[in-house]
């Protein structure tokens, strides 16, 4: 049986809670939502915690631009607001049941607990993404691709499938910049960014890495790279910002081979790019041996 949608708000400022009951063990929770650094682990940790001492369907909770789920997102809903460092968290609990007082007691004593390991877990995944990826582009960065590359090498070793890697740059990039200034080159190569990621398959991966250079690295072969080129060519040609300011590419394409290294790969892709170039650019070639 279902109960119908209701939603209730109780503001609430993060305290340390109040005296508990004896089969609480709060030093316990704390530990277990302090193992883990992804705030969906996190949260995941907490729904389960809650539902061992609440009638949970599931929980969610807002926070900013991020969303968290655990559990069946139906029942009867309450909201609960919660500030910490500042910052407010909304948490939805989807219940089988309204909340007698002794549960609504024990829900106010756990649910502040998750907000120290969540907050943390949320600043380390944060901090990690700008390791890893382009500030203007939002791609992977060149750290993210000499590891991603790595781990793809490793796995075409062990004959898990095919790879390959695309390199590619805006030509006459430094022309545009001449032409309309920094800031519109800077547009161009967002733009650019956001064609590719919407442009290559989820087992793709795209990385800027550096200037207007960028790579493609692929789990296919070459054959299935060409395709891949060839759509980011039919894109980049009815793409309507782009095409305003005769924005066009280069591509290269090396399917790695026994012995290939990170290096040897990518500069026989980088070949390919060149041999691109020559061809008259706005095309690709691909690198055979």
């Amino acid at each position: 049986m279902e109960f119908g949608l209701a939603t209730e708000s109780f503001p609430i400022e993060y305290r340390k809670p109040m005296s508990v009951p004896m089969e609480i063990d709060l030093v316990n929770i704390i530990q277990q939502l302090h193992q883990h650094l992804d705030p969906r682990t996190v949260f995941a940790s907490f729904g389960k915690i809650m539902g061992q001492h609440l009638p949970l369907y599931g929980a969610r909770l807002k926070y900013k631009d991020h969303l968290f789920h655990w559990g069946q997102q139906k029942g009867y809903s309450i909201e609960q607001t919660l500030t910490f460092a500042d910052q407010q968290f909304t948490i939805y609990y989807m219940l089988k049941a309204p909340l007698v007082p002794s549960q609504t007691q024990r829900l106010n004593q756990i649910q502040p607990l998750v907000l120290q390991p969540l907050f943390n877990a949320i600043q380390y995944k944060e901090m990690s993404n700008q390791a890893m990826y382009d500030a203007l582009t939002k791609l992977g960065n060149r750290h993210y691709y000499r590891e991603s590359l790595r781990k793809e090498l490793a796995r075409a070793e062990r004959g898990e499938h095919p790879v390959s890697l695309i390199a590619l740059d805006l030509d006459n990039f430094k022309q545009l910049n001449d032409d309309f200034g920094h800031q519109l080159g800077d547009s161009a190569l967002i733009e650019f960014s956001e064609m590719l990621n919407d442009t290559i398959r989820d087992t793709d991966q795209a990385f800027r890495i550096g200037g207007d250079e960028f790579t493609i690295l692929i789990q296919a072969d070459a054959k299935v790279a060409e395709i891949l080129c060839q759509r980011v060519l039919n894109a980049l040609s009815i793409h309507q910002y782009l095409d305003k300011y005769e924005v066009s590419t280069s591509m290269g394409i090396a399917q790695w081979q026994k012995n290939d290294t990170e290096k040897t790969l990518y500069q026989r892709a980088d070949n390919a790019l060149y041999d691109a170039k020559a061809a008259g650019r706005q095309c690709y070639k691909i690198q055979r041996s």
